[in-house]
């Protein structure tokens, strides 16, 4: 009897402490699936953090303005089990991003897709409500 009431009781502080991780935002709730975006730029920071992590870049427009664009990736863990190490992405490497805007309408995003230098092409994202994934992967 003991054991099955610790179990229970082991079981429910489980559960509760796990809540936090269940209320994680949608991808529509930041980003716009009717934005789609495909930018190459300069990589200027890197943050591996959880539960995102980001990655900053220089993009250059046509009239020769540079602005800094801001992506959402996923967890370290997740790029790291796509292939993804921090060694591959280093401070002035050129990348390529493709994925949709932010809602703010800034110069922040988030990547489904990395094509790095050597030309390899990671999943970066993949957000369960993420439209259209397949399509920015051309």
């Amino acid at each position: 009897m003991k054991f099955k009431l610790l179990s229970w009781i082991l079981a429910t502080i489980a559960f509760v402490l796990s809540a936090p991780a269940l209320a994680h935002h949608a991808f529509a709730a930041e980003f716009d699936g009717a934005k789609p975006f495909d930018l190459q730029g300069e990589v200027t920071r890197i943050k591996w953090v959880n539960p995102h992590s980001w990655l900053y870049f220089d993009v250059k427009s046509s009239d020769g303005t540079v602005i800094n664009w801001g992506v959402e990736l996923t967890t370290p863990n997740q790029l790291l089990t796509r292939g993804l190490t921090r060694t591959d992405i280093t401070i002035g490497s050129v990348i390529r991003i493709r994925g949709f805007r932010s809602r703010n309408g800034g110069p922040f995003g988030y990547s489904v897709f990395l094509t790095l230098p050597d030309g390899r092409n990671i999943q970066t994202g993949g957000a369960p409500d993420v439209p259209d994934v397949a399509a920015t992967a051309k």
